[in-house]
């Protein structure tokens, strides 16, 4: 028997091979026709469960979650994490599942937005302690060189790392993983990574940065859409020799299961408060880029990141206000009617397609012709090369400019393969 199944969105019919016979059979139901009818509510719930199951079993399973794998490792040990509010398993924080089996949870690690994930991009986080738990919470910067400093060192024995991360070059908790690291390199501590999937991690996009532009937002000489998970991405710094000195960090990765690279995972907690959704995360390569210019991306809003405006910008029929709010208190135009583009309509795929796109950008810097004006040196501290400001002065287009960092990503394709813990394909 099939079942034929209507599919009014693609307007196709999909047909489902489902072995009635054996579900049937294992119940010692007949099959025929008044059997079927008069069995058809049991034979949904056997159905359902059976589909069920299968999307159980198909689930992307997270690192945190294979406690059996890591809770050895931290027997008798002096434990640090570095996490803020996605570091969920299930219902439950990492730090209270750790503390629930009485394993030594000592210091909490915080990034940019902290530990619960509520604070301004780029606002400062000062060690203090969580409320929950009563965990102290470190600085990443009290040391040297941005680091922390030996006192915060020497209160921990192994740090685990479990973060949500979205892939790009400019999103900051790579950066403060990678400083901690070095950090653990330095004094012989053990990182161990609870890996996560990585929601851009489909594509690689970008040119490789130039690391005199090496910055907050640029740690690495990697693309801006990099496509590894955080776990990769340390074992490729691991691997190439990137923390200072060539420093090696004794490092361990508890991988997910049912994870590829080609696996849209959706994100079940906003990983920051200006990333509130998908479409946010998926325009975010393209529209991060307004942070260097005049033009608001709709910080303020209900729409960050997937909109982009300017009190003076012209020949628009969409516009919005940017107001003070929670994670954007005090957002570029703030109060001021912005005239621009709302790109919150376009699908999944068509981002997918367009990948890093310089459109949007363009696009504002001839309407407003504001020249030099328009553009702030954090342009090249986002983009990562000195010729994409230089190219779209000149009236290049973003398909010009994309195909100068054609190379770029196929090197790095090359270059990250020893390091891919899961299947590209």
């Amino acid at each position: 028997m099939q079942i034929i199944k209507y599919n009014a969105k693609n307007n196709k019919i999909s047909v489902f091979d489902i072995k009635i016979k054996s579900i049937f059979v294992a119940t010692n139901v007949l099959l025929n026709n008044s059997t079927i009818m008069k069995k058809l509510p049991l034979f949904i719930l056997l159905l359902c469960s059976a589909l069920l199951c299968q999307a159980q079993k198909d689930r992307v399973i997270l690192g945190d979650e294979q406690t059996s794998e890591y809770f050895p490792l931290l027997k008798d040990k002096r434990i640090a994490i570095f996490s803020n509010h996605t570091g969920m398993i299930g219902d439950k924080h990492l730090l209270d599942i750790l503390l629930e089996n009485k394993l030594n949870a000592v210091a909490i690690f915080s990034p940019e937005h902290g530990f619960r994930g509520n604070a301004d991009a780029g606002e400062h986080v000062s060690s203090s302690v969580d409320p929950k738990t009563g965990v102290p919470i470190l600085s990443l910067y009290d040391g040297k060189l941005g680091k922390p400093s030996a006192a915060s060192m020497r209160k921990f024995d192994i740090l685990i790392v479990d973060i949500q991360d979205v892939g790009l070059r400019f999103y900051t908790y790579y950066a403060s993983m990678c400083r901690l690291m070095d950090a653990c390199a330095e004094y012989n501590k053990k990182v161990l990574i609870l890996d996560r999937p990585n929601p851009n991690g489909h594509y690689v996009d970008g040119p490789i940065l130039d690391m005199k532009h090496k910055s907050g937002v640029g740690w690495l000489p990697i693309p801006i859409v990099h496509g590894m998970t955080l776990g990769e991405l340390a074992l490729m710094v691991n691997g190439e020799g990137w923390l200072p000195g060539a420093r090696k960090c004794d490092l361990a990765v508890i991988k997910c299961k049912n994870y590829t690279h080609q696996t849209k995972y959706r994100l079940p907690i906003p990983p920051s408060p200006n990333l509130p959704d998908m479409k946010s995360i998926y325009l975010y390569p393209s529209t991060c880029f307004f942070e260097a210019t005049p033009v608001s991306l709709g910080r303020g809003t209900s729409l960050p990141f997937q909109v982009y405006g300017h009190p003076n910008m012209t020949g628009y029929s969409y516009s919005f206000t940017p107001r003070s709010i929670p994670g954007a208190k005090n957002p570029p135009q703030l109060n001021k009617l912005c005239h621009g583009v709302n790109l919150s309509n376009m699908s999944d795929e068509e981002i997918w397609k367009r990948g890093v796109d310089l459109s949007y950008v363009i696009d504002a810097y001839r309407n407003l012709n504001l020249d030099d004006h328009f553009f702030r040196s954090f342009f090249e501290l986002l983009v990562g090369r000195d010729y994409v400001r230089k190219m779209i002065k000149e009236g290049k287009s973003a398909d010009e400019i994309k195909a100068m960092w054609k190379d770029d990503v196929e090197k790095f394709k090359e270059q990250r393969k020893p390091y891919l813990l899961y299947d590209e394909n």
